[in-house]
């Protein structure tokens, strides 16, 4: 017989996503726990069979009031942790004149361990709080202090996924890699110090900044890494329209932006591509083909006035659409924040008809914000 603290059994309301509804409210059901794996869902009519079966005691059963029910925890799918410590300033100026002028300061500093550590641990207890159990992180440039930011996950029992940022060009002379092959040999080193670390809930992902902060060089490379070492990648696609023309005078001879990436291997159906507001329809074909998903972070592409992305037409292109905060492009790392934006941005492209399909609704962006971000980064 198990041991009363192998197993937890939950009775009342459960809430969740699957393949055929975007929301899925079961009533009167039961759920059981061992360890940390679900290995039952059934009506609460079963439980005498389940007790019978599974061997728990009735101490162990834990009866929901009415006014309670169980859900997934979140999964944000895009936020960069360095940057909740500046959340909220300087709203007023566009994309690539807040990375010079606010954030690569601010993760400059995250050179000091002692503080990343502590700015670290107030994001991740920050986010668990609002109900997020797994996160894809992008942290900075420094290696030991993103290994820091997984022991904490790791510790805090937050699932995550970890990239230590990469970026060699067109960045400020005090936050940038000291060159190609210092950026490729931190590449590699961060990976394997983190696969020696055997982690139970934190994983490595290969993180290129963008294609903006990147040579072409170091885009391929990066995805050797990654093909290697059978990792995910994520990076920024398309969110800003000065970011986008600033790509193509970077990379005249490439079809478009997602082309970039496609052609040094870095859109994969292990990618993630972040925002996504101003997709050519080639390139919603590209990802779609790629087996690649796409973060939506409504809250950042509306408060730095980025644009509307149009996620109802990802989706019925047969995109994978997961929900991201971008904290702190996005000014909360809340998950329900995110699902409102998510509709109001929908709504709001209706209402100008920019788009003539049916609008999300919160039931949609539920399902975003769970099962689409584990789908996006194939961990459903």
């Amino acid at each position: 017989m198990p041991k009363k603290n192998d197993f937890k059994v939950f009775v009342g309301t459960i809430v969740h996503s699957d393949d055929v509804n975007s929301l899925d409210i079961l009533q009167n059901t039961a759920l059981g726990v061992k360890g940390e794996k679900i290995i039952f869902v059934a009506d609460e009519g079963d439980l005498d069979i389940l007790q019978e079966e599974y061997g728990f005691r009735n101490d162990v059963i834990q009866r929901l009031t009415p006014f309670q029910f169980l859900m997934p925890g979140f999964i944000d799918s895009h936020v960069h942790a360095p940057q909740y410590y500046n959340a909220g300033p300087n709203r007023s100026i566009p994309l690539l004149d807040w990375l010079t002028t606010i954030t690569f300061p601010t993760e400059a500093k995250f050179a000091d361990t002692k503080f990343a550590e502590v700015a670290y641990t107030k994001a991740i207890n920050r986010l668990m709080r609002l109900g997020t159990t797994t996160a894809s992180y992008f942290a900075t440039l420094h290696v030991d202090s993103t290994l820091i930011l997984a022991d904490i996950a790791e510790k805090l029992g937050q699932r995550a996924f970890i990239g230590k940022v990469s970026m060699d060009t067109n960045c400020p002379d005090f936050y940038t890699e000291y060159s190609l092959q210092h950026a490729i040999d931190d590449a590699e080193r961060f990976v394997h110090l983190m696969n020696v670390k055997d982690y139970t809930r934190v994983k490595p992902i290969i993180t290129p900044r963008f294609a903006v902060s990147c040579s072409g060089e170091l885009m391929k490379e990066l995805a050797l890494i990654a093909d290697r070492n059978n990792l995910r990648i994520q990076t920024h696609l398309s969110e800003n329209e000065g970011e986008c023309e600033f790509v193509r005078k970077l990379f005249p001879d490439h079809y478009n932006y997602a082309d970039v990436y496609d052609r040094a291997g870095l859109l994969t159906n292990k990618t993630v591509l972040a925002h996504g507001v101003h997709l050519e329809k080639a390139e919603v074909r590209a990802i779609c083909s790629r087996g690649a998903g796409i973060s939506h972070c409504p809250n950042s592409n509306i408060t730095l006035r980025s644009g509307l992305c149009n996620v109802r037409e990802l989706l019925e292109s047969d995109v994978d659409v997961g929900l991201g905060t971008d904290l702190s492009g996005g000014y909360s790392p809340s998950m329900l924040d995110s699902i409102r934006h998510a509709v109001q941005t929908s709504n709001i492209l209706h209402l100008d008809h920019s788009c003539d399909d049916k609008p999300l609704n919160f039931k949609d962006a539920f399902r975003m914000a769970t099962l689409g971000s584990a789908e996006g980064y194939k961990a459903a």
